[in-house]
Formats: C-alpha cells, sequence, structure tokens
C-alpha cells in the first residue's frame, strides 16, 4: 500500500483552468523537493531562510503574482496567490510568507514610484517588511502612537514598533506612522504609510532593532524598531496627503492591506493543516500497535477524516473569497470569516496531528510540532480570532461607537 494518498487537488473543480494547475504542480513539486527538506533541516536550529531558495522563487516569478503585467509581474489574482501560498506553507510556512514581501506591500506607491519599484518587487529582488503594530497597539490600530512630523522637505519618524518580521533583509520597509497627534476623539485621524528604502541587512539611520524571542515561524528574524528621528523624503508619504481632523483615508487603507493579508493567512493556515494530515495518514500506515498499523483502529480513522473534512471545507471557502476579490466584490467581513474558521481549524488539525505521532509528536524528529507552532501563530497575527469575531459580528450587529 502506498504511504501516502493522492495529493488533495488544492483547487476546486469551478476555479481550475490549465495555467492554474500547472502552477500549483510546478510550485507543489518545489516545495516538497526543495522547500521541505530545507525546513527539516533548519527549522529545529532556527536557521534562516537561504538566498538560493528565495532566488529560486524569484526566477518563479512568486513574488509577483499579484504585480501587474505591465510592471514585469505575473498579473495574476488572489485565487494564484493562495494556491502557490498552500503548496509552500506544506513544506513550510515561513516560505510561504515570504512571497508577501512582494505581493503584499504594493499598494500606494505613485506612478514614478511603481515604475522604479514593481518591476524589481517583481523580479524578486526587492522585498519590504510592514512595520505596523506597537508595544500597546496590535489589534487596534487606530491606537498607534508612532509621529511622523513634516520638516521642510521631509518627514521625521518616531516611536516604537513591534513584530516587524524581515525587517533587517527587507529592502524597503512600509512604516505606519500619525501625522497628527493621537485624539481620542479621531482616533482613526491622520494615519499614514510611509516609504523607507534602506540596505539590507541592516536598519536606516534613526532606527535600531532587537530580535524577538519566538516560539516558531523560524527562518527569519521578528524584531522589535526603536525609531528616533528617522528622516524620509516628503514624496515617500504614500496616497495622497490629507491631514484634516476627520480624515481616515490612512486607517482605510491599512485596513484595505489586512483584508489580502488575512486571505493569504487562511492560504497558509490550510497548507499547515494539510500538512499535518498528510504527515499523520502516512504515521498511521507506518505505525504498529497490536499487530497491526494504527490508522486500522477507528480512532485514528475517524482522527483523519475530521481533519481531512475541515480542511475541504475551509479551501473552499478561501477560493470563493478569493474569486468574488479578484471579481472587484468588497470581502472585508469574509476575509474575516475566513481567517478566523481556517487558522482556529488549522490549530485543531496540527494539534490532532500530534495525538496521532503519539509520544514521537512531541518530539522535534517529526515536522508535525513545526506544524502546529506555525498553526498557532495563525490565530494570532494579523489580527487575533477575536479581533476576527468584532469585525464579524459589529458586520451583523452595528452599534454606535463605544466610550473611549
Amino acid at each position: 500500500m502506498a504511504l501516502l494518498p493522492p495529493a488533495p487537488a488544492s483547487l476546486p473543480t469551478a476555479y481550475a483552468t490549465d495555467e492554474r494547475l500547472a502552477m500549483r504542480d510546478a510550485v507543489r513539486t518545489f516545495a516538497m523537493k526543495e522547500v521541505l527538506p530545507v525546513a527539516n533541516e533548519l527549522d529545529p536550529q532556527h536557521g534562516e531562510i537561504p538566498r538560493q531558495l528565495v532566488s529560486t522563487m524569484a526566477d518563479m516569478g512568486l513574488f509577483g503574482i499579484l504585480v501587474p503585467k505591465e510592471y514585469g509581474g505575473l498579473g495574476l489574482g488572489l485565487v494564484e496567490y493562495c494556491l502557490v501560498t498552500e503548496e509552500l506553507a506544506r513544506a513550510w510556512m515561513s516560505v510561504a510568507s515570504i512571497i508577501a514581501r512582494g505581493n503584499g506591500l504594493i499598494a500606494g506607491f505613485s506612478a514614478a514610484q511603481r515604475e522604479q519599484i514593481l518591476p524589481r518587487v517583481a523580479r524578486g529582488e526587492y522585498l519590504g517588511a510592514f512595520a505596523l503594530s506597537e508595544p500597546d497597539a496590535g489589534s487596534d490600530i487606530a491606537s498607534i502612537r508612532t509621529r511622523a512630523e513634516r520638516d521642510g522637505e521631509e518627514w521625521v519618524i518616531t516611536g516604537q514598533k513591534m513584530w516587524c518580521t524581515y525587517a533587517d533583509q527587507a529592502d524597503y520597509l512600509i512604516v505606519v506612522a500619525r501625522t497628527t497627534p493621537y485624539d481620542p476623539a479621531h482616533r482613526h485621524a491622520g494615519i499614514r504609510r510611509f516609504y523607507v528604502p534602506k540596505e539590507r541587512g541592516g536598519f536606516p539611520p534613526g532606527m535600531t532593532g532587537s530580535p524577538i524571542r519566538k516560539i516558531g515561524y523560524f527562518g527569519w528574524q521578528t524584531w522589535e524598531l526603536s525609531i528616533d528621528g528617522l528622516r524620509v523624503p516628503a514624496d515617500n508619504l504614500l496616497a495622497r496627503e490629507n491631514v484634516s481632523p476627520d480624515d481616515s483615508e490612512g486607517f482605510r487603507e491599512v485596513s484595505r492591506t489586512l483584508s489580502v493579508a488575512r486571505v493569504h493567512t487562511a492560504a497558509r493556515a490550510i497548507g499547515l493543516a494539510r500538512a499535518a494530515l498528510e504527515d499523520s495518514v502516512a504515521y498511521c500506515q507506518q505505525r504498529r500497535q497490536f499487530d497491526r498499523p494504527i490508522g486500522d483502529f477507528q480512532a485514528m480513522r475517524f482522527k483523519i477524516a475530521h481533519m481531512a473534512a475541515e480542511i475541504d471545507a475551509c479551501r473552499a471557502f478561501m477560493y470563493q473569497v478569493a474569486a468574488d476579490a479578484d471579481a472587484g466584490i468588497s470581502v472585508d467581513h469574509q476575509a474575516s470569516m475566513l481567517k478566523y474558521l481556517a487558522s482556529e481549524m488549522a490549530e485543531r488539525v496540527t494539534s490532532e496531528g500530534i495525538q496521532i505521532h503519539g509520544g514521537a509528536g512531541y518530539t522535534t524528529d517529526f515536522a508535525v510540532e513545526r506544524h502546529w507552532r506555525d498553526a498557532r501563530l495563525t490565530k494570532i497575527f494579523e489580527g487575533t480570532s477575536e479581533i476576527q469575531l468584532r469585525i464579524i459580528s459589529d458586520r451583523y450587529l452595528p452599534r454606535p461607537a463605544l466610550p473611549v
């Protein structure tokens, strides 16, 4: 008997085209042959994603999936972005995440900036990092305190940022700061994004970083950033400049960016869950107790059935949301639903994978513990599960603004 079942389609028939299936197969081969062995070797060592692996991904066009063709990208949509992400996450979530350093940070540039920046992004030679969260501002974006003050032809930025993954290796940062003083009566006003180019491997003048001690998401560093007098040209303010007290355009732009990130996170969660399922099926066929494979026992068989059903349900919803977004339909609250369901599912499924592996699952000898550690993070970043529930409930039970 084969040790693994046929690989899941990963793409519902309604969305399958020859081009998408060919892309899926190419990325799946790359993920299983080149990414997975590297993950199995480096993740236990907390090693970094090799540059050669990033270069191969760049050659495949994976950093330019969402970049328009006129700038050298593939000009594709969220359906393809999710397809690629799931395949990469099945091998190593960090590698599935690094493609967002191209695809996820391309909005808001001026026409001149797009001409200069996006072709390099599409080639994978110019990748970014997103500095949004702060020590006292994570899920509550409107409470950020990092300030940007105009000084002639420059903006001067001062503040603290947290959870900025890839900040050191990125070629540029998108820093979210407030151009007006924090006002409890206008919490969403004055929030802006700034484009901050930098040298790869370090930080720009006026910024220092300290790596955060994580329990997973290895392959790269996540940073706490201290910003003290960071100067950027006035033209590096993304989108229009309007600092009227009631202007919340910048907040809305950040929120739209997070909707795409949440769909991307769902794809990562589904890939991790699939990894746990496939590893568990193999283990059920290999591991013997009471003179038979443990996969013969109903307890194990039903665990596998539950895992598979939950994964396929989330995958179908993901492609529905992605296809709607590609059609120009607003999917903000659906993205929250999807992110919530997929991340919660991934933690359950990967935890069951550890249970199926028994004591072996609680060691670093099997990749299922990595899948669980990374799946646990999907419930936290890009907005916690609790924040997703608030967004969803506010959509169905709108209420007046609560007192600040």
